[in-house]
């Protein structure tokens, strides 16, 4: 019998993640069709996008972006949607999607995700941002209306294939790994001195600049410690973060008889890709099998929340809920965006996020219009803040 297909919308299609995304369609070409695409300001490639998978719809970030597409001559037979977030929510709620995978960085897919969960589609979250704002306001929208939230952060995923058949009373914790980044083992005296380009440099994933900067400073994980509570229901104190210099296992679960369960796997984004695209199922695919004989050995340390102190301020701002994880959020994209700049130095990054919080009175964020509030005053103070801190070096 020949499988039912799936359709897809990606909101982020010229990113890492949407690029790997539509590796695993060209994949599966059988089991996957792409019917909705959304991207920012990369015309060029959304037109080879466009003319090799024939949406039914495209959007992107700018008006000025999608005058450069036009002029591509690729979008014959294509609607063309509004631009910034009106646009991604025409892409994420289209008529003809199933899975909408949302790889867009930043906040802008907020509306757009909330948007798709209210149409009863199938989500594939790549995106941290949505969950750290409003975590609430999304998993309570898809219980409400019966959708499902997919990881596909590969902790993440790993946590949800290590959880598979189990109810939340066998566990004791979630244990979330990270690689460390390239300054795993530098004080914050060495940290200081540190450039983009050093920043930049990560030892096993290829990702975009912003979250390769998260992974740097560990603010990427902490963002994934909030995340976790939010896709599993558990409280701050049952989420750890163990260094894993390796990357090879992904996660793990604490069981409460002690025994742990833990997902391993090969560094591509593809395999918690086609996971959320495959799920309930699971289907071959091209990439190789983990060979654990050359993997060697498999380290685990505590990570150094002296010379990384991001980590620490997530699990302030998730242990008081409400407003402060949507301020940690905004700082730390204004921060790291200053530092991407070269006008903060990179142990500015937390300096910049802790005297945001420190200023911020806890409010509660029942309303999208309250986190989007919330949301802009952190972002102005922030930016105040960075100004504040820029280079005195």
């Amino acid at each position: 019998m020949k499988p039912a297909m799936k359709r897809i919308a990606i909101l982020g299609s010229t990113g890492s993640i949407g690029q790997s995304a539509l590796a695993v369609v060209d994949a599966h070409p059988d089991r996957l069709q792409v019917v909705a695409l959304a991207a920012g300001e990369n015309a060029e490639l959304l037109a080879s996008q466009i003319a090799q998978y024939k949406p039914r719809i495209a959007a992107m970030a700018t008006g000025a972006a999608v005058d450069r597409l036009r002029q591509n001559g690729s979008t014959a037979g294509v609607t063309i949607a509004d631009t910034g977030r009106d646009g991604l929510v025409s892409v994420a709620t289209h008529v003809d999607a199933d899975v909408v995978l949302c790889a867009s960085s930043g906040t802008e897919a907020l509306e757009a995700v909330l948007a798709a969960i209210d149409c009863g589609k199938t989500i594939a979250l790549a995106n941290k941002e949505v969950l750290v704002m409003a975590g609430a306001l999304v998993t309570e929208a898809a219980s409400r209306r019966g959708a499902t939230i997919l990881p596909v952060d590969s902790e993440h995923n790993a946590i949800h294939q290590c959880l598979h058949g189990r109810s939340l009373a066998e566990i004791r914790r979630l244990v979330l790994t990270a690689s460390g980044g390239p300054f795993r083992g530098r004080t914050a005296a060495e940290l200081a001195a540190v450039s983009a380009a050093d920043a930049l440099k990560h030892p096993t994933w290829r990702m975009g600049r912003k979250i390769t900067v998260d992974s740097a400073t560990l603010m990427n994980k902490g963002l994934e410690v909030i995340e976790a509570r939010w896709l599993f229901g558990v409280r701050a104190d049952q989420i750890d973060v163990v260094i894993h210099p390796q990357s090879v296992v992904h996660s793990m679960v604490e069981l409460v008889d002690g025994s742990i369960v833990a997902q391993l796997g090969v560094t591509d984004m593809r395999l918690p890709i086609q996971y959320a695209f495959s799920y309930p199922e699971r289907w071959g695919g091209p990439l190789p099998p983990i060979d654990l004989a050359r993997a060697g050995r498999l380290e685990f340390e505590a990570p150094d929340t002296a010379a990384f102190p991001c980590l620490r301020l997530a699990y302030r701002a998730l242990e008081a809920e409400r407003s402060l994880p949507v301020v940690l959020n905004a700082a730390n994209e204004v921060a790291v965006a200053r530092f991407l700049d070269g006008r903060i130095s990179f142990n500015d990054i937390p300096v910049v996020i802790e005297r945001s919080l420190d200023a911020h009175r806890p409010a509660e964020v029942t309303t999208l219009a309250a986190v989007r509030a919330v949301d802009t005053w952190a972002r102005a103070f922030s930016q105040d803040v960075a100004g504040t801190v820029e280079l005195k070096l």
